[in-house]
């Protein structure tokens, strides 16, 4: 029997002092075979996170059925307020997992990464002035990649086309983009023009971006989860991570990345390199406002137009032929390219 009255009955949730919410959902099943060295991978992951973020950052890590030893690791990060919300699951799949850590927050921007990722210093303020600067930007990744212009990315081509300021670019750091490669066990018999020259879009004097972005690690705005499925039936793969990519698309929002490399893939084993990295000394201002422009949902006439119509015609040879020649690829690269 129940009496009395609640006392939080009808009262609203007060907002919550964080703007801006990272997602790492984790799975380390064991400490064997290819997961041996996975919970140090985990530790350099989730302590170069601490070091590079401010303080009104939400991290939210699902444990999507990690052994026990990883478990009681994460949960004393939550006891020492380290980390702010830990969601447990018994091996959902990485997009289930990822919709757990988004349930029941409402922050502006979500940053979703793998737990394999080591982040530098500025990778957030270099985010947030991309998404402040450029209206139509709805996806930020902080880690350059080959021809991430060729994928979900027709919208931003077909608006960009006529600006001269979007051209093939020389590629900031070639030397973080090749160890990128080498950590996902690429040989290096790949085109090395792609080290050379990469799609780029020069906003002002201030700001450069990369056409493209990624998913291990990447930023988007939060409303373009508004449609998202409640469960996907792959643990991995599958669709699973093109409802990443092609969600921001059902919305017009461009994909981008920063122009340098503010972060790298570590995989399932540390490099003596990744541990002499300079400390983060990143210390944004407390009060800094998140107010981003919100794009509407396309028709589904619009989308056509706007996506899927262009990314048919941008994968004819011909006509990506002629493109990469008038955004100023050099004229020898271009049959390879």
């Amino acid at each position: 029997m129940r009496t009395g009255y609640n006392p939080h009955k009808d009262q609203t949730i007060s907002k919550s002092d964080f703007i801006h919410q990272v997602i790492i959902p984790v799975f380390i099943p064991n400490q064997e075979g290819y997961f041996k060295d996975s919970l140090a991978v985990l530790q350099l992951c989730l302590s170069s996170l601490f070091q590079s973020v401010h303080k009104k950052t939400f991290i939210t890590i699902v444990n999507n059925g990690c052994s026990t030893e990883v478990k009681n690791y994460l949960q004393q990060l939550n006891d020492e307020d380290k980390i702010h919300e830990i969601v447990h699951t018994n091996n959902i799949g990485k997009l289930n997992a990822i919709v757990k850590g988004l349930s029941g927050t409402n922050f502006e921007l979500v940053t979703i990464s793998d737990s394999d990722v080591l982040f530098l210093q500025g990778w957030q303020s270099e985010t947030i002035k991309i998404f402040k600067q450029i209206p139509k930007v709805g996806v930020v990744g902080i880690v350059p990649q080959f021809n991430l212009h060729k994928v979900n990315c027709a919208n931003v081509l077909l608006d960009t086309l006529r600006n001269t300021r979007m051209q093939f670019l020389p590629v900031k750091n070639p030397t973080a983009l090749s160890l990128f490669y080498d950590s996902i066990g690429w040989d290096k018999k790949y085109n090395h023009d792609y080290l050379k020259y990469t799609l780029g879009l020069q906003w002002n004097n201030d700001l450069t971006v990369l056409v493209g972005s990624g998913h291990f690690v990447a930023t988007y705005k939060r409303t373009i989860f508004d449609a998202i499925t409640n469960f996907n039936p792959y643990k991995m793969g599958g669709y699973s991570e093109d409802c990443l990519d092609t969600l921001p698309l059902q919305k017009d929002y461009w994909r981008v990345t920063t122009q340098d490399n503010f972060a790298y893939h570590i995989g399932n084993t540390i490099e003596p390199w990744m541990l002499d990295l300079p400390v983060s000394t990143n210390k944004m201002e407390e009060n800094v406002v998140y107010d981003f422009p919100k794009q509407q949902q396309l028709s589904k006439i619009n989308f056509l137009l706007r996506v899927k119509i262009p990314q048919y015609l941008f994968k004819k040879k011909f006509i990506y032929r002629a493109f990469l020649k008038y955004k100023k690829l050099p004229t020898t690269m271009i049959k390879k390219y």
